[in-house]
């Protein structure tokens, strides 16, 4: 049985379907971003760093942060955080160091052969970006409503996770 048969009241299948519609198809826009920033380290012949850990050097930047601000800033959503940044550090592609008031804590930062990583997949962000709108795709005003629409689900369900605990 579906989760939409389960369902009930006035209007509430049709959004029900939606919304499972919606989900299934934000699960596979991200596995779509990965295959993406994977076919463009293939063309551009680093083979040495997978889409996840690309994606991971991308969101990092410029910035200092601990494994633990990873996720809480959005900046890593899997459950293997401290492997990806253990091959990111053997590989050269991160600096790590330990917290000088909380030796327990490791700060992680780009070496210059991870900001080349960010650098690549920045400029396929900014490529798509551009296509997007040249295309006729997605102009400003639809992208905006888009993110609008994301943050207010992100926001419902950090209430609801919240509320559980």
């Amino acid at each position: 049985m579906s989760l939409e048969l389960q369902v009930s009241g006035p209007g509430t299948k049709g959004f029900m379907s939606s919304y499972l519609e919606a989900l299934a198809l934000v699960e596979r826009l991200h596995r779509l971003l990965l295959d993406v920033i994977k076919d463009e380290f293939e063309r551009v012949g680093v083979l040495e760093i997978n889409a996840v850990q690309a994606l991971l050097l991308f969101n990092i930047g410029d910035h200092e942060v601990t494994a633990g601000e990873l996720k809480s800033r959005g900046y890593y959503q899997g459950s293997n955080v401290s492997y990806n940044l253990k091959k990111l550090v053997e590989m050269g592609f991160m600096h790590h160091q330990r917290c000088e008031i909380d030796r327990r804590s490791v700060r992680v930062r780009l070496t210059p052969r991870g900001r080349e990583i960010r650098d690549i997949v920045a400029d396929l962000f900014s490529r798509h970006a551009e296509g997007l709108q040249a295309k006729g795709v997605l102009g400003t005003e639809g992208i905006e409503e888009i993110t609008s629409a994301l943050r207010r689900v992100e926001r419902y369900w950090t209430d609801q996770i919240r509320y559980i605990y």
